[in-house]
């Protein structure tokens, strides 16, 4: 892999239906926003999510860690940057940083990591495709309009 690992930003609004009652983000909603930096990740490295599954592999979530820094609100600007961790044959791991932006500001939200296995449809642990091993560890991104 190269010196400094690959990583993606993406950016939203946070939507009114992620929030609790006191119209903060509920805690769980900060997987889903590590699950749109990680297929990003993979889209800009590789090919699309969908192209994985077409070829037989799904990426299992094997661990999860979130640290909660501070909270988002409903409209709040999110940024997620997620950057590739470790790369094995059958794994990958994934880093998170989400944050809230206000103009030129940011605050840490939440720091997180995912860990996957490839396994096929019947859920046992296959190799990850050779190309997308390689895309990975030559950790070049392309941004996508």
């Amino acid at each position: 892999m190269s010196s400094t690992p690959p990583s993606c930003t993406v950016e939203f609004r946070a939507r009114y239906a992620e929030t609790d009652q006191m119209g903060i983000i509920y805690h769980a909603n900060y997987l889903p926003w590590c699950e749109i930096g990680r297929t990003e990740l993979i889209r800009r490295l590789w090919r699309s999510y969908a192209d994985l599954e077409a070829e037989g592999v799904l990426l299992a979530v094997t661990e999860v860690n979130l640290r909660y820094h501070a909270s988002a609100k409903y409209d709040d600007r999110v940024r997620v940057v997620t950057t590739l961790g470790a790369v094995r044959s059958r794994g990958v791991s994934f880093d998170y940083e989400i944050l809230r932006v206000d103009g030129d500001e940011t605050k840490r939200l939440v720091t997180a990591r995912t860990d996957l296995i490839a396994i096929d449809r019947g859920g046992t642990p296959v190799r990850l495709p050779t190309s997308l091993v390689e895309a990975f560890r030559n950790g070049v991104t392309v941004e996508q309009g």
